[in-house]
């Protein structure tokens, strides 16, 4: 295994108190360093073990997010007994959304680890994300559940989790009013369109109708964004007649 070897070493050359740091944000000493470090390679750095496999944090990422499901599940499980399939499955969406992840990722600083070809300021927001779930992995299969249930419980549930404050919180304005609209037996239409103008990065616009009639307008560097944006002013527009579940 001399190419970890090689990788922890020069992890610990570059980064200097790179472990020392990351005890600090754990709350125990990793056993298995060589999952951390797996943890914050990006696929650019093009690594590969001896049998050809990429050694980077994507495959964690699919671990930590099953992790954070089901820690999340079994908390929200007890914690909401009379809550039933659907309400719990939307309350765990919330908590472990993109967005949310995100401002996890952002909070603990985990892209100062990242090693990468790539300049960070030219990641997306996603990285965040990506890199919190990939870290949850590496504890479970360093550690096991116990000490990745506990990680799980200080930086997310304990710190930033309230059932009152979630239950008002809206994750996707497009689906909610979808969802409406199909209560309603509205039609409803999304007409996107490239709208690049003068901007050097490509932009989209959107228009949003109703019953064939224009309720919304937004523009964003993404479709999907875009049409989010667009939904998010037609539900405010409609919120005395759209209910929001939960």
């Amino acid at each position: 295994m001399s190419y970890i070897r090689n990788i922890l070493n020069s992890r610990s050359k570059s980064d200097g108190n790179f472990f020392l740091q990351l005890q600090k944000i754990l709350g125990f000493k990793p056993k298995n360093k060589s999952l951390y470090v797996k943890a914050f390679t990006h696929r650019s750095m093009n690594i590969k073990d001896e049998k050809g496999a990429a050694l980077n944090y994507e495959r964690l990422e699919f671990v930590g997010d099953a992790m954070l499901g089901a820690v999340i599940a079994s908390y929200l499980f007890s914690e909401v007994p009379e809550g039933d399939e659907g309400y719990l499955t939307k309350m765990r969406s919330k908590v472990v959304s993109r967005e949310h992840l995100n401002e996890l990722g952002k909070e603990l600083n985990l892209i100062n680890f990242v090693e990468s070809k790539i300049p960070k300021s030219n990641f997306g927001n996603n990285i965040h994300g990506n890199l919190f779930e990939a870290l949850v992995g590496a504890i479970f299969l360093d550690r096991g559940y116990k000490y990745c249930e506990k990680f799980i419980y200080d930086r997310v549930i304990d710190a930033h989790v309230d059932i009152e404050t979630l239950e008002g919180k809206v994750i996707s304005y497009k689906s909610l009013l979808i969802e409406w609209c199909q209560k309603e037996k509205k039609t409803f239409d999304y007409n996107v369109y490239e709208d690049t103008g003068n901007d050097e990065i490509r932009h989209f616009s959107v228009k949003l109708s109703i019953d064939n009639k224009i309720v919304a307008k937004a523009r964003a560097t993404s479709k999907k964004k875009a049409e989010e944006k667009a939904s998010k002013r037609a539900f405010f527009a409609f919120q005395n007649k759209i209910s929001r579940p939960f």
